[in-house]
């Protein structure tokens, strides 16, 4: 037999994925749903008069999990018959001998395989949503507890005005209840295909109980009913639209590209040594550099969320590529991106969290940078009181431009600190506010309401979000095996 070391493997199961994740999109996972849905629908046409024995029923209730046994008489029966639900059907049979003949009585091979997916995507999302709604928790815990404290917030990636490391996170946290919102209304808007036949109009049901529309209406709902869906769709071709697909793949697409977002500033804050993603005792940043201290969880969440948020192409090229009833070359390609979208999302997430979890921040680096900065950005305060005190502004500026250029020089041309504030202090035409500069150049002074803003929101728009989640929220960090 051969090992799984010469065999390719995708790194989203083998290497990063949560174990619960990983199991959802499992063949075993897939093909025990099938069954699953084959009882619920012999269940369903029993309930509603079909001759459909009881040991028929206890047969298949028996086999709903498949041995490695099954497995092999289902791949065997695949490659006589070159139709994997065939296959099933066959092998699910020989299981339940009593009910071979009635399994998968009146459906179609979509009846198996989309409402598996439906499930798939319903099961997959509530994975999902109560880790982004953690993360989201001690994201805004971070935030809140530095809220006061200023840092340079930067426009076109250069120093503007300051702000504050927690409203920082703000912005971070507020893009995340965006997802928290997406994810959260596509769960919920999902339906059921429930029973619909090869084409959509429920023919075969049709014709198995005597054109009794009735009855047929009644199995949908009940079918529907069995699989935990509060409606089934009540319009279909052989499939579902794979306009779902792409609104909850585009859901999750959104939150791969917050998550670039979100770690390409911890990677720039890295380099500028204000803040680091946790960095374990015996991490090597470097195989060769030592000394480094490489973010490479942020580096793979904005690896991962690349690969995610580009997914949502194939799920709406997939889409539109639909003909009338249905085609076949949406098959393949949902096989690979819908358990993609949502192991990816899943491995996101546990990222997020270990990062969030243990964000390192370094106040001395923070002020020692502000003031490199805030020199310049003082100057329109030392103007403002000088006219305050009865100064003339347009002479004001002069001055300060005059200086500030000087000053720039230095720090450009010579690599020496910035000196505007010594230069100002010596010039005579600023001696009325001599004696107030270091006042007006309190760094708490320029960040505005940033503090104000953050607790507002944690305790309103954050608190609302998360309510239903409450029950839900952690401290436990997500371990990362790699």
């Amino acid at each position: 037999m051969a090992s799984n070391n010469n065999i390719y493997q995708t790194p989203l199961s083998s290497r990063y994925a949560s174990k619960e994740m990983a199991e959802l999109f499992s063949p075993a996972t897939r093909f025990s749903t099938w069954r699953q849905l084959w009882l619920w629908l012999a269940k369903a046409e029993k309930q509603l008069g079909l001759a459909i024995s009881d040991e028929a029923i206890e047969q298949m209730e028996a086999h709903l999990t498949l041995t490695d046994e099954d497995f092999a008489v289902a791949a065997e029966e695949e490659k006589r018959r070159r139709h994997d639900v065939m296959a099933h059907v066959h092998a699910f049979g020989q299981n339940a001998p009593a009910a071979a003949g009635i399994i998968h009585w009146g459906a179609t091979s979509c009846y198996c395989t989309d409402n598996a997916d439906l499930i798939f995507l319903k099961k997959g999302l509530d994975l999902l949503l109560p880790k982004l709604a953690n993360v989201i928790h001690k994201l805004s815990q971070f935030a809140v507890e530095y809220k006061d404290m200023a840092t340079l917030g930067y426009t076109h990636y250069q120093a503007a005005q300051l702000t504050t490391v927690g409203k920082r996170a703000c912005l971070w946290i507020q893009d995340l209840l965006f997802d928290l919102r997406n994810l959260t209304r596509a769960r919920d808007d999902l339906g059921f295909r429930g029973v619909k036949g090869t084409t959509g109009t429920q023919a075969s049901f049709l014709q198995i109980f005597n054109g009794d529309h009735d009855k047929v209406e009644e199995l949908d709902r009940l079918v529907t009913e069995f699989a935990g869906f509060a409606y089934a769709y009540p319009i279909t071709s052989q499939t579902y639209s794979r306009k779902i697909d792409a609104d909850v793949i585009s859901a999750l697409s959104s939150f791969g590209a917050t998550c670039q977002r979100i770690g390409s500033d911890i990677r720039h804050l890295a380099a500028t040594k204000e803040i680091e993603e946790p960095f374990e005792k015996d991490q090597i940043g470097s195989s060769a550099m030592a000394y480094k201290r490489n973010p490479m969880r942020s580096e793979r969440m904005c690896s991962l969320g690349r690969h995610l948020a580009n997914l949502n192409k194939d799920a709406l090229d997939t889409y539109a590529a639909q003909w009338f009833e249905r085609t076949l070359d949406d098959s393949a390609i949902r096989r690979i991106d819908i358990p993609s979208s949502f192991l990816t999302g899943d491995i996101l997430l546990r990222i997020l969290d270990n990062v969030v979890s243990g964000l390192v921040v370094y106040p001395a680096v923070i002020n020692r940078r502000i003031k490199d900065e805030l020199p310049f950005m003082a100057t329109e305060n030392f103007i403002m009181r000088l006219v305050n005190m009865g100064g003339n502004r347009q002479d004001a500026h002069e001055k300060i431009r005059v200086l500030s250029h000087e000053a720039s020089a230095v720090v450009k041309l010579e690599g020496k600190d910035n000196d505007l504030i010594e230069r100002i202090k010596r010039d005579e035409f600023f001696k009325p506010i001599w004696g107030e500069i270091d006042t007006l150049m309190d760094p708490k002074t320029f960040v505005g309401r940033a503090p104000e803003q953050v607790v507002k929101f944690v305790n309103t728009e954050v608190a609302k979000a998360l309510a239903p989640w409450k029950s839900q929220l952690s401290t436990e960090v997500s371990q990362l095996n790699v």
